[in-house]
């Protein structure tokens, strides 16, 4: 199961530290959802999933602060007996002194933040499900081609590299290169990012390690995108028939998840750059309704109509 550590996310989303004295270098957290505890401060906890960050709003504090001393404590005993990764507070909300000592008694971190409840919910989830998305390393080139995140896969030295740095010199944007981590964030989506370590780096056989940031500025990289299509480049086989209409899409799949993919074939002479490109825009294209092969097959079709209502009128004469 995938996790990420706590202390990652009191980082990314800003929020202060209410309880420095419990260590939390050692909590993770496995789930993308988070939840409100409403019910769990009435007492039902049936279905509660404690492995969630438990968020605090207005709501939940307003009920909490009305009820007795000794209902306090017995609903913040029951609700802290579970291994609960933390809790925060939203609109700089505080606990009161009961909830901060059953807190502190159960070695459970308590966090505040300034950001209204539902945008932090929403900033939390949307980022969680990334980071806890299911992932997987390919080998390949990820790159921003007007906006389509396309992926370039193929043997090692059959020219991706060199197809991304022409793509960058043309005013497209670097993902990635040589390793590309893929993580599944819905059935629909998959989202590709660079590691660490290779992180704004090409490798050009015969030149060594290039950094695009620094040799073509901040426009030229991106940190993520989308994987909209993929490319995959393939030595020439004249024996072998490629597809010259596109009438049918081929797919590649992905964690599951099913991506359109061309096969290129390589020889001296094409223009690799060009051929993304096209590649791109063609493909934006039929998200938007337009399919230039099928635009071609009803040309064919009202050609060949045309023909034979002209036969059926010379026979007619």
């Amino acid at each position: 199961m995938e996790s990420i550590a706590l202390k990652k996310v009191v980082e990314k989303m800003e929020l202060e530290n209410l309880t420095p004295d419990i260590e939390i270098k050692g909590i993770r957290v496995t789930q993308s959802d988070v939840n409100r505890p409403a019910l769990q401060m009435t007492g039902f906890f049936q279905h509660f999933d404690a492995t969630r960050l438990q968020v605090i709003g207005f709501v939940e504090y307003t009920y909490m602060e009305g009820l007795s001393e000794q209902r306090q404590r017995e609903v913040y005993d029951e609700l802290m007996a579970y291994d609960i990764p933390a809790f925060v507070f939203c609109r700089e909300l505080r606990p009161n002194p009961i909830f901060m000592d059953s807190a502190l008694a159960h070695k459970i971190p308590i966090f505040s933040t300034k950001k209204a409840t539902s945008g932090f919910m929403a900033e939390a989830i949307r980022w969680l499900n990334v980071k806890l998305a299911p992932c997987i390393s390919v080998h390949g080139v990820l790159v921003d081609v007007y906006g389509e995140g396309v992926l370039i896969t193929g043997e090692s030295g059959i020219g991706k590299s060199e197809a991304a740095l022409e793509l960058i010199k043309r005013g497209h944007r670097l993902v990635t290169d040589d390793v590309v981590e893929l993580r599944k964030v819905s059935d629909e989506t998959l989202i590709g990012s660079a590691p660490d370590v290779t992180k704004h780096l090409i490798e050009l056989r015969g030149i060594g390690i290039v950094d695009v940031k620094s040799l073509y500025g901040a426009s030229s990289v991106k940190d993520t995108s989308n994987i909209d299509l993929v490319i995959r480049l393939e030595e020439w086989d004249k024996d072998k028939e490629y597809d010259r209409l596109g009438l049918e899409e081929n797919y590649t799949e992905y964690l599951g998840n099913k991506i359109i993919c061309h096969n290129i074939p390589i020889r001296p002479g094409r223009n690799l750059a060009i051929i993304c490109e096209t590649a791109a825009v063609n493909h934006r294209q039929k998200k938007m309704g337009y399919n230039a092969a099928q635009e071609l097959y009803t040309r064919v079709q009202r050609s060949l109509a045309r023909k034979r209502n002209d036969d059926e009128d010379e026979d007619e004469e």
